[in-house]
């Protein structure tokens, strides 16, 4: 499976992993690992995926929660996942377009009509089709995690239309998706992992970068860049994911208690995140951060062509219909 790479890190933690995966009474530990901070609101989320699971099962599943990339950046805990080695973790979609092609279509720009439509999708059927759809190599979904709108942030000049990012070098995610759509508002694409970007920005690797408010401020990212353009064009979830091999070693009960806990940890993430981006546009203003917001029309026609690309492929296709055809 090309997807299935063990690194020598990796191949290093295997045996802490699965040494420790139940205690002495049979209790069993669900390890999760993402790449964020403590204070962020998937942390927070996770802490109360935890809570709940712990309370729901009587104490028989419990939680350890590995923040900050100490397990690996999201690529590395995805393939944890695969070996079975980790439980559970939260990537972006846009990281799994490389595993499962129906996550592609999340990284759509101007896909959704408002964050509505795009909660409808996220948590209607064609939202559980997609998580269900990373089981074929070994990743399950458990729900989807509110990252907000995308928008760009420069060091030099506000984006007020596509054109300013002509001859801008712009990070982006390891995404097809997110380096076409800079590449034909005419800017270039350059994909670098999210712990790498304020170094990147302040040394001149890139001009600028896109994501959203708690993004650009936790980050300290407003530090070097100073204009920030809401565009708002994408709406690209996080994933909370289980690998199939710790499903399949859970009873039938216990998934039940995992999916419920999963479920009400979204709910509190999202509750979490509107307020993390509250306090995040309010600290940047203060911060002198420049905010405008661009007229969105001319951005949404230069990715025209990237809806004939995925139209052509009938799995996106479907897909795209769906989610246009829901109110």
């Amino acid at each position: 499976m090309k997807n299935f790479v063990l690194s020598v890190g990796t191949a290093l933690l295997l045996p802490l992993l699965f040494t420790s995966c139940h205690t002495a009474d049979e209790q069993k530990v669900l390890r999760i690992a993402h790449g964020l901070s403590v204070d962020h609101s998937v942390h927070q989320a996770m802490v109360y995926l935890g809570e709940v699971l712990e309370e729901k099962s009587g104490g028989q599943l419990t939680v350890k929660i590995y923040p900050s990339a100490q397990l690996g950046a999201e690529r590395e805990t995805l393939e944890l996942l695969q070996l079975g080695s980790l439980a559970i973790t939260k990537v972006s979609a846009a990281v799994m377009e490389g595993f499962a092609e129906e996550y592609q279509v999340l990284g759509l720009p101007f896909l959704f009509q408002d964050k509505a439509h795009a909660f409808r999708v996220f948590d209607g059927e064609v939202g559980r089709d997609i998580l269900l759809s990373g089981e074929r190599v070994w990743l399950r979904g458990l729900g989807f995690y509110d990252a907000g709108a995308r928008s760009f942030y420069a060091k030099e000049k506000p984006i007020n239309l596509p054109s300013d990012l002509a001859g801008m070098k712009v990070r982006v995610q390891k995404s097809n998706t997110a380096i076409s759509m800079v590449k034909a508002m005419g800017g270039t694409p350059t994909p670098i992992p999210f712990g790498e970007i304020y170094t990147a920005l302040q040394s001149g690797v890139v001009d600028a970068a896109e994501n959203n408010p708690p993004s650009l401020y936790l980050s300290g990212h407003f530090e070097v860049c100073k204009y920030y353009s809401i565009d708002e064009h994408t709406q690209v979830p996080d994933v909370l994911l289980i690998g199939t091999p710790a499903w399949d070693g859970l009873t039938e009960q216990e998934r039940v208690w995992v999916q419920e806990a999963a479920d009400a940890s979204v709910v509190r993430q999202h509750e979490l995140w509107r307020a993390s981006e509250e306090e995040a546009m309010s600290a940047l203003k203060a911060a002198g951060v420049e905010i405008n917001y661009p007229d969105k029309e001319p951005f949404a026609a230069d990715v025209q062509g990237i809806y004939a690309d995925y139209r052509a492929r009938p799995v996106l296709d479907e897909l795209i219909r769906r989610i246009q055809a829901l109110e």
